[in-house]
């Protein structure tokens, strides 16, 4: 587990975790890679949207080994947010915007992932 302050300098602290995690559990490059943009948009997200920088909120990250793969979970002390209502980064009006894209991603690398306690939560698996 590893629990940071919501400064978005404590963000690098995500790269000692995964280069950690990789060591641990022998991940493939591409695997770390997808981690490592997933983790780093998902404690983002948190430190940013969820905790709107607020030093005195924490954002959590657990791991754990699953049957075949990586759980990885970032919980933030916000109020959370409607991940159904997220506008399609890929729409031809929302391709030249900056920013948005988080999420989109992150669906896109993780082998599964889900949003839990209003969206204050995003659960990840990664296949090992």
């Amino acid at each position: 587990m590893l629990t940071l302050a919501s400064d978005p300098r404590n963000i690098v602290q995500v790269e000692q975790l995964v280069e950690q995690l990789a060591s641990r559990y022998h991940l493939k490059q591409e695997t770390h890679d997808s981690l490592l943009i997933s983790l780093t948009e998902a404690v983002s997200n948190a430190i940013i949207h969820g905790n709107k920088q607020d030093r005195s909120k924490t954002v959590c990250i657990r791991y754990a080994q699953i049957t075949d793969g990586l759980a990885i979970r970032v919980s933030d002390q916000g109020h959370g947010f409607n991940y159904d209502s997220l506008p399609d980064p890929t729409s031809p009006e929302r391709i030249c915007e900056c920013g948005g894209r988080g999420v989109f991603l992150m669906h896109q690398l993780c082998d599964g992932m889900r949003y839990t306690n209003g969206g204050s939560t995003v659960e990840m698996q990664f296949r090992l």
